[in-house]
C-alpha cells in the first residue's frame, strides 16, 4: 500500500528498491528485532515503511504474525509528513 504522497513523487520504483535494500536495523530503530519498520531519505523527503500483520480477512490483527497460514502481511509506504 502506498499513500497519495508517495504516488505524487512519481518515483515508486526507486522507493521500492530502497525499501527492499534497507538493512540499517539497530537497537534504537528496531528494539524488538522484528525488522517491520524503516525510515529512508530520498528525493528530499523522509519516507517511512511499515509492515502490519492482519488476519486473513484483513479485519483484525493476526493471532500469530509468524504463521503465514493465518496472517496477511501488509506493507505501507508513506511520507513522514503523512503519519
Amino acid at each position: 500500500m502506498v499513500t497519495q504522497g508517495i504516488q505524487q513523487l512519481d518515483q515508486l520504483d526507486e522507493i521500492l528498491t530502497a525499501v527492499r535494500q534497507f538493512r540499517d536495523f539497530n537497537s534504537s530503530n528496531d528494539p524488538y528485532g522484528e525488522h517491520d519498520f524503516g525510515k529512508i531519505e530520498l528525493f528530499g523527503e523522509i519516507i517511512f515503511w511499515k509492515f502490519d500483520y492482519y488476519d486473513l480477512a484483513l479485519e483484525y490483527g493476526s493471532e500469530d504474525p509468524s504463521d503465514p497460514a493465518v496472517t496477511s502481511r501488509v506493507l505501507t509506504i508513506m511520507l513522514a509528513s503523512e503519519y
